[in-house]
């Protein structure tokens, strides 16, 4: 079968300016379970500062045990979309006990948190709509928007990021539009910082406002026991609609959800694309989400654990001499200036014998490449001193401190 040669030369000629940039990006593969130590190929055990295991769950016995157990009960999969031939009781329990968990009437599940982000825009707004966004809101809800102003024409704007003054303008500016909806991280992945979230409510009460919020690097982690953003603030059940994943702190499978008022999640089973064209999630992933959330529920030390582990770093990752990203979640990022900086200082930690990645544009703004860390209930005490010695080792190596 011939190429197009033309496609193929292209595209090499891209990678290999990616690789004499040293911005090019090489897959790193574990051959155990996720956890604060892993085993990587050909670097042995590592030390993980890089994985959204926020309370340890993606290897934890029951949940394990719970993904087996429904691949027996129902075999591998649906082997088409739900309303077409049926779906299994163990997505019912899901989204039951997620609605439960972060304070809502139902929820509805999705392959990706990334497919739930996508199909809430385009299917609740309408021509006429007007739609705001926190400039530094994740990728996913950037191209739902971008496809919600496409497919329905509403109107679009990005506000600053938490700047409810430019906030309020803009919603004030458009004050004809049918209807408006405020789109926020609860946490924004780059920065580790938390949304305004009760002052955005209450601006959304006195405009008449919807607020959304993906909540993806909050649930499980925030709030005394990891209900997320609302909770962390006292504010639960009173978001209109949250999205969020199973693929973080929820066990770190896959899958997302959309959660809210009945009506809503129920127009999200009945027109939202992502829903009606894409199979189920998988009842492994399914069943073992929800052991997740039940052990999430009746274990609430684990978040504790989770806190405080992420404090002990950032106070020792500061004395060591840098300085990190000022926030209270377990995402740690600290500054390095270019993206190839921030991969050369990856490269030096894993040669040390600690996995955390550096992140450069476009995934962050020209000139603010990052090495993010990330914290687990799972680490140890000696997990957390042995990642710091390596820091100050490649720090001091690099002229970082």
């Amino acid at each position: 079968m011939a190429l197009n040669a033309a496609l193929v030369q292209d595209f090499e000629a891209q990678i290999a300016q990616l690789q004499a940039d040293r911005v090019y990006k090489r897959l790193n593969h574990l051959e155990s379970p996720q956890g604060a130590r892993v085993r990587m190929e050909g670097r042995g055990e590592v030390v993980i500062l890089s994985s959204n295991n926020y309370l340890g769950l993606a290897n934890d016995p029951a949940v394990v045990a719970a993904g087996v157990e429904a691949l027996h009960a129902y075999g591998a999969g649906t082997a088409s979309v739900r309303f077409i031939c049926g779906t299994f009781t163990v997505h019912r329990e899901l989204e039951v006990a997620l609605a439960r968990f972060v304070g809502t009437d139902a929820a509805l599940s999705y392959v990706s948190a990334w497919n739930a982000n996508e199909a809430l825009t385009a299917t609740i707004v309408e021509a006429g709509d007007f739609v705001i966004s926190d400039e530094l809101n994740h990728a996913s809800i950037i191209d739902s928007i971008r496809l919600a102003k496409a497919i329905k024409k509403c109107t679009t704007a990005v506000y600053k990021h938490s700047d409810l003054d430019d906030l309020r303008e803009k919603l004030r500016a458009n004050k004809g539009a049918r209807r408006r909806l405020i789109w926020t991280d609860g946490v924004f992945s780059m920065e580790g910082s938390i949304a305004r979230l009760p002052e955005i409510l209450q601006l959304a009460r006195d405009e008449d406002a919807v607020v959304v919020m993906d909540d993806s690097h909050a649930t499980g982690v925030l709030g005394a026991t990891g209900r997320g953003t609302a909770e962390h603030f006292g504010v639960l059940g009173e978001v209109d609609l949250i999205t969020s994943t199973l693929g973080k702190a929820l066990g770190g499978a896959a899958g997302g959800f959309i959660a809210g008022p009945a009506a809503v999640v129920d127009m999200m089973t009945q027109r939202s694309r992502p829903q009606l064209f894409s199979n189920a999630l998988p009842p492994t992933v399914a069943a073992s989400a929800l052991a997740a959330v039940e052990v999430a529920e009746r274990e609430p030390e684990r978040v504790q654990r989770l806190r405080d582990n992420a404090r002990y770093f950032r106070e020792a990752i500061v004395e060591a001499g840098f300085t990190p990203l000022p926030g209270e979640t377990p995402i740690v990022p600290i500054i390095v200036g270019e993206t190839a900086a921030a991969i050369q200082m990856s490269d030096l930690l894993l040669g040390e014998g600690v996995f955390v990645t550096g992140f450069g544009f476009p995934v962050v703004p020209q000139g603010q490449a990052r090495v993010r860390c990330q914290i687990s209930a799972a680490h140890t005490r000696d997990d957390l001193d042995f990642a710091v010695a390596a820091f100050k080792r490649v720090g001091a190596k690099l002229g970082v401190i």
